[in-house]
């Protein structure tokens, strides 16, 4: 759409510059005269001087556009409704252009003058305007060498956003400078397209960024958007839009408010703020094109939303009435700097209408003051009002209307700026040095053949402070520097809105937007007294994150709960964050703990059981140690071998008490121990048990003829070095794996993602498995020979018990290994534990219980007869 005005205001351009040409050679043609070839019919205000400043102002709300039949000459259109307020502006250019001609530093030997028009809020009434301001209004001229400055210097307008695109971009072809109060809409910042434009209020693209931090300082994150349908509320609407979604919130509803006022669609609009759950609604748009839907809340008596209205409505006193206090008290709102003119009320008062026809905007003025009328006659009827004659010498100094209240001068101190803009550049051309210029050759501008490029030159590097303290200068774009006020809408006593600052918003080149304000001063329309919340999902807690609806907006989501591991500490989070290594979640996932470190301890229940078992392991082993001590010389101590018993006993007390060194938190030297001693002390344990086997299949051969020399080679040396021998090569095998490759504390994090397995990493796997498997070679073999010499004719047949012992022993340790790896954690470490105290209590028990058994209960039968048979046989 804005490329379609956009091409419309150059095919305008094209037309009216051929249609000038056209008429400057026909007139050159005919005559050493130029003529005008038709005359527009303006309000205005005029003071000769100098130099002439133009002006456009909104003094007339609404064009009448009469009926063109072109069966006689088409009637110049005529404007309604005269706006106080903004003559009020019209008047503060005049008033400053004569404080500035009696100021003796600022443009001396300079009289400034002015030429003001009202362009009555229509495109077509402000392009007429200016081409009369920059074309002159003289009806004809002879003077063809166009000596003397041009008709105005610089302009002082448009307000509206609209007109200025289309004023500057035919303007600007001549470099003309504009330099508008109150035109916001940020495309007149693209410097290519409009180079001589110049503005004392901020951009839309400021107010935007103003007006969204304000949502984000309430929380306000799903707001309804309403815009005019003019370049002002387009462009400001997409500005919001792109800012908006850059903080992450969402826009429920966008719609544009009808040139004409079309009931239908105001109603439309009126339903759709109704039936959405936003209950804050952004308002961009100027005050003549909010007017019908503002009635129509009335009408439909819609409460509880919270408006928040752009500058250019944000101080309008049409809305400030008791009518619509129900409905538009508590609005916030964007409103540019308000400042102080010293003399302004005073020169407002004292100003008198004028016969000039330049000056008509005066008579009208004065008509609409006081009610009266210049007709001749002695009354006039407007309708069923009767009106005086007007004399002027009515008194202004007793009426209270806008025109005359001072107390919030926004635009019009925008105005004041913009015309002090224009004098300080005018005054630094003046000042200019002949050879020290900026123009080609170190030229300096004159005055009297000034072209509008040259002024607009020295307009970019203005730098000024105003009286009232605010600084003036002018950016790259030729904008100037952003700073708003933030109003509120507020009951007063007539029952009336009355407008109050309870902020400010500016934005610094390194701080930023930054917005201040007194929430305590702030009245809220809502039952709570407290700002609405405004969302269309609440918050996410810490703990879960934000998963968008399909198909809705971002800010309509669900809150998911940060799944194990992951932790969210912040409100509203996209994402959970996973917790370092070490660390995990808390019961909230809102932030990470150290894990639990787990290992098995002595003073948890399994622990302490399996301590226990292993310190009754030991001590069994020790009781019977004293008991064979105490019945050594007996015969069933001393069959296969006392010494051997002894050293049997003497390895499973290592074996039970190795158990310890598996318990307790992992340290280095108990990773490198428990092993090592757990595989030293098994291999003593069944190299004592192997060689007690070989002795006994060595004694029954040495009984029978063909055996007799076979135990000389199983004599005690030969048994003791067997074990010694066997024993020695484990303990090389546990030297070499931990010299190459110790066991060391290892933290897994693999087996419990919640808990740290504090466990004793084996190092190599090679050397682990060297030492299991040369373990479980000397048991295979141990249980081999036992089982081929259990049916030997002993009464006490040693045999037997080795080899059910030893089948406990292998059937253990075959269980242990898929148990094993199929423990998670200090698990793997207790079925370790217990695959050692089961094997270590079967050898205990098998092969020492009978033997207890008989010293302890039945003596008796521990004699050499009983234990060789031969007491049965003689009986």
């Amino acid at each position: 759409m804005a490329q379609k005005k956009q091409e419309m205001w150059i095919t305008l351009y094209i037309s009216l510059y051929l249609s000038f040409n056209c008429m400057y050679a026909a007139s050159v043609l005919r005559s050493d005269t130029c003529h005008l070839q038709g005359h527009f019919r303006l309000n205005g205000m005029y003071q000769d001087g100098d130099v002439i400043l133009g002006g456009l102002f909104q003094v007339h709300f609404f064009t009448v556009f009469p009926d063109l039949s072109f069966k006689t000459e088409p009637e110049p259109p005529y404007c309604e409704k005269f706006d106080m307020e903004s003559f009020q502006q019209a008047q503060t250019m005049a008033f400053a252009i004569n404080e500035i001609n009696k100021n003796p530093d600022l443009l001396p030997n300079i009289t400034l003058g002015y030429n003001l028009y009202d362009n009555c809020v229509r495109l077509g009434m402000a392009f007429r305007a200016a081409m009369s301001l920059i074309s002159g209004t003289e009806k004809s001229f002879s003077n063809l060498n166009c000596t003397g400055p041009p008709p105005v210097v610089g302009i002082v307008g448009d307000p509206s956003s609209t007109p200025s695109i289309a004023i500057s971009s035919v303007l600007g072809l001549f470099r003309v400078p504009i330099v508008s109060y109150y035109a916001t809409c940020s495309c007149l910042s693209e410097r290519k397209k409009y180079p001589s434009f110049f503005r004392t209020i901020p951009s839309d693209a400021f107010q935007v960024r103003a007006m969204v931090q304000i949502l984000r300082h309430f929380g306000w994150t799903w707001v309804g958007l309403i815009y005019s349908d003019d370049d002002y509320g387009v462009y400001a609407a997409q500005s919001f839009h792109q800012e908006m979604q850059l903080f992450g919130h969402c826009v429920a509803f966008s719609e544009i408010l009808p040139h004409y006022n079309n009931p239908r669609d105001i109603q439309r609009i009126i339903g759709m703020i109704q039936a959405s759950t936003a209950r804050v609604v952004v308002v961009f748009s100027t005050s003549s094109f909010l007017l019908p839907l503002m009635d129509e809340v009335v009408l439909q008596n819609m409460t509880g939303r919270q408006w928040i209205a752009s500058e250019a409505w944000a101080t309008s006193p049409v809305y400030h009435t008791p009518r619509l206090l129900p409905y538009l008290g508590g609005t916030l709102g964007i409103a540019v700097r308000r400042g102080k003119i010293q003399g302004l009320h005073d020169f407002l008062l004292h100003i008198r209408p004028s016969n000039e026809p330049k000056n008509n905007m005066l008579r009208i003025f004065w008509e609409n003051m006081f009610g009266c009328s210049y007709e001749t006659g002695a009354t006039v009827k407007d309708g069923e009002q009767v009106k005086n004659i007007c004399t002027g010498e009515e008194d202004p100094i007793p009426t209270n209307t806008p025109y005359t209240d001072v107390s919030g001068l926004r635009a019009a101190y925008n105005v004041y700026k913009a015309v002090y803009a224009l004098a300080h550049a005018l005054h630094d051309l003046m000042q200019c040095e002949e050879g020290r210029g900026p123009f080609s050759g170190n030229r300096c501008a004159d005055i009297n053949k000034l072209k509008p490029w040259q002024l607009v030159h020295y307009l970019q590097k203005v730098n000024f402070t105003t009286g009232f303290g605010d600084h003036v200068s002018f950016d790259k774009n030729g904008d100037a520097l952003a700073i708003y006020d933030v109003l509120n809408w507020q009951p007063s006593s007539d029952g009336s809105i009355r407008i109050y600052t309870v902020g400010v918003v500016n934005e610094g080149a390194t701080t930023g937007m930054v917005l201040k304000l007194e929430e305590d001063a702030i009245y809220w329309n809502f039952e709570t007294k407290k700002p609405p919340r405004s969302v269309c999902s609440e918050s996410c807690p810490p703990g879960t994150r934000r998963a968008t609806r399909k198909g809705l907006p971002v800010c309509c989501f669900d809150c998911l709960p940060c799944r194990d591991g992951d932790i969210s500490n912040s409100t509203d989070a996209f994402e959970c964050t996973t917790c370092p290594d070490e660390f995990w979640s808390s019961p909230d996932n809102n932030q990470c703990v150290p894990k639990e470190v787990e290992f098995l301890s002595y003073e948890e229940p399994l622990g302490i059981s399996l301590t226990t078992a292993s310190l009754l392991g030991t001590c069994f082993s020790g009781l019977v140690m004293i008991d064979f001590a105490h019945h050594r010389n007996t015969p069933i101590v001393r069959a296969n071998n006392s010494e051997l018993s002894f050293l049997l006993l003497l390895s499973l007390k290592m074996c039970f008490l190795c158990v310890l060194l598996f318990i307790g938190q992992p340290q280095l030297w108990t990773c490198q121990l428990r092993h090592a001693v757990f595989g030293i002390s098994f291999v003593l344990c069944i190299s004592s048990i192997l060689v007690k086997t070989m002795v006994v299949i060595a004694v029954f051969k040495s009984s029978r003829p063909e055996g007799k020399g076979t135990m000389k080679w199983f004599g005690a040396v030969q048994q003791r070095c067997t074990v010694l021998l066997l024993t020695a090569l484990q303990v090389v095998i546990c030297a070499v794996w931990l010299s190459s490759a110790s066991p060391t504390p290892h933290k897994n994090n693999h087996y419990i993602r919640s808990k740290i397995v504090y466990e004793c990493a084996i190092g190599s796997v090679a050397g682990f498995s060297v030492l299991l498997g040369y373990i479980g070679l000397l048991a295979a073999v141990s249980f081999l020979l036992a089982f081929l010499a259990r049916n030997l004719p002993d009464n006490f047949n040693e045999a037997k018990f080795i080899t059910f012992s030893m089948l406990i022993f292998c059937a253990v340790w075959i269980a242990f290994v898929p148990a094993y790896v199929s423990s998670p954690g200090k698990y793997a470490v207790a079925v370790e534990i217990f695959a050692i105290l089961a094997s270590s209590f079967g050898l205990l028990v098998a092969i020492f219980a009978p033997k207890c058994y008989i010293i302890l209960l039945h003596p008796e039968r521990n004699t050499k007869n009983a234990i060789m048979g031969r007491e049965t046989q003689n009986k």
